[in-house]
């Protein structure tokens, strides 16, 4: 038999056999259905097993949003991979989205477009990010399986910190300020509602006695880098400062250069707009770190003394119910830990009325004093409106011996030295202040 003859032999009996497979496979599938997705379900099952037990690549997926039980709120996690892919995948991914970010000193913003694939590197170890969309957004990290511990204690927190990092130098501060809780309930309403911070005040700007200013900057420092203090000693990671003096001392500017140095937002707390201690801790949890919390002029917002009447109890019903017990617990109970690198301000044109139990150390730590305009003040003044930067001026011996004989706030001495007329030099700004300062000073004679 020939070698033609065997193979269509083969063949002729190869053909019968697979027609009998499929004859039989068709009966199989006709009159044992459950049977058949049974072994299909099976099968995926066991080639997934498979895939998975010799994959060397483990995923990691990061969500946009999470669950809080009542609502979603955007997940931190994907806002700060979504600020570090973004600061790197203009210069590797091939497809873009741009954005116009209002919260951002970068007015277009790049990030990666969904489905795109962009590479990093983190101490050798090669890794792939991808941002997808499939109903819901989501980063998904890949790696191999041997640099998982790697990975998973140093590289994610790397990310974090980066992004952290990068969002805070880029981001414009903002200036929030609660709604009335009245309000909480209806559709899309927030407890905060905020613009832009945009107050130029600096610390080389503030007219203050430098000593006392560099001994504020230190302060604000030494919090700043204090994360590992604070727990170390077991405390949450927050500052209390009183600012109190007369008006116009500059307690309002001190606390926008305070800001502006600590690159910090903040949040103006009107307490006649809260009606009762619940929405004062409601509003407490929605404070973001890296903020300022502010209460200005305390004394008049609310009596806090402690020592409320009935009569005026019943009085403040229609209105705010907030109670000192509840403002000690917002500044440092318990839930006041909740977040950290928060400082919180209150100012004061009498800090004689306030209970000492509010301002005592450990809520209220640093108590600055803004006083009246001295000499040194005047100063940074006059090199704010007027250019003068040194104190050889045949006026300023004038000046500083009026200064130490009246109580005139710097707000007062700007307005004199700020020029009224185009015409108007610096010698008649400052003979403005002389003669300014010299009325004063006969009225005070005269009283």
């Amino acid at each position: 038999m020939g070698f033609e003859e065997i193979w269509s032999q083969i063949w002729s009996q190869g053909g019968s056999t697979m027609a009998s497979i499929m004859f039989v496979y068709t009966l199989f599938e006709r009159f044992f259905p459950p049977l058949r997705i049974y072994v299909e379900k099976y099968t995926h099952k066991l080639t997934h097993k498979l895939t998975e037990r010799f994959d060397p690549y483990i995923q990691i997926t990061f969500p946009e949003a999470e669950s809080t039980g009542e609502r979603l709120i955007r997940s931190e996690a994907y806002t700060k991979i979504q600020t570090y892919l973004g600061e790197y995948s203009s210069k590797r991914a091939k497809r873009l989205k741009a954005e116009v970010v209002k919260d951002s000193q970068t007015p277009l913003v790049l990030s990666m477009d969904d489905n795109e694939e962009i590479t990093d590197e983190f101490k050798g170890v090669k890794l792939w990010w991808a941002a997808q969309s499939d109903k819901k957004r989501f980063f998904r990290l890949t790696f191999h399986k041997r640099y998982r511990d790697l990975i998973t204690s140093s590289y994610i927190q790397h990310v974090l910190d980066e992004g952290k990092k990068i969002s805070s130098r880029n981001r414009q501060l903002k200036l929030y300020t609660n709604n009335h809780g009245n309000n909480w309930s209806t559709y899309n309403s927030t407890k905060w509602s905020h613009i832009h911070f945009e107050h130029p005040a600096r610390f080389e700007t503030l007219a203050m006695d430098p000593k006392k200013k560099e001994e504020i900057i230190n302060d604000l420092d030494v919090f700043r880098d204090g994360k590992e203090y604070y727990a170390k000693v077991g405390k949450a990671w927050k500052r209390g400062y009183l600012l109190y003096g007369p008006p116009g001392t500059g307690k309002s500017t001190m606390i926008a250069a305070m800001a502006n140095f600590m690159n910090y937002d903040v949040y103006d707390l009107e307490l006649t707009a809260v009606k009762e201690n619940t929405e004062l801790k409601k509003l407490l949890i929605e404070i973001s770190s890296k903020s300022i919390t502010v209460i200005e002029d305390i004394d008049c917002s609310l009596d806090l003394s402690g020592q409320r009447t009935k009569e005026k109890k019943e009085k403040e019903k229609k209105g705010s119910e907030v109670t000192l017990s509840g403002m000690l617990n917002f500044i440092d109970g318990i839930w006041s830990a909740c977040g950290g690198e928060r400082i919180i301000i209150f100012t004061t044109n009498f800090v004689d009325k306030l209970d000492p139990a509010l301002i005592r150390r450990g809520r209220m730590d640093k108590h600055i004093e803004m006083s009246y305009c001295s000499y040194e003040a005047f100063k940074v003044l006059a090199k704010n409106y007027l250019g003068i930067d040194d104190d050889s001026h045949s006026l300023f011996p004038i000046i500083e011996k009026l200064l130490g004989e009246t109580n005139m706030s710097p707000a007062d001495v700007a307005e004199n030295l700020m020029p009224k007329t185009t015409t108007e030099d610096s010698d008649t700004s400052l003979q403005k202040l002389i003669h300014s300062l010299e009325r004063d000073r006969n009225k005070k004679r005269w009283k």
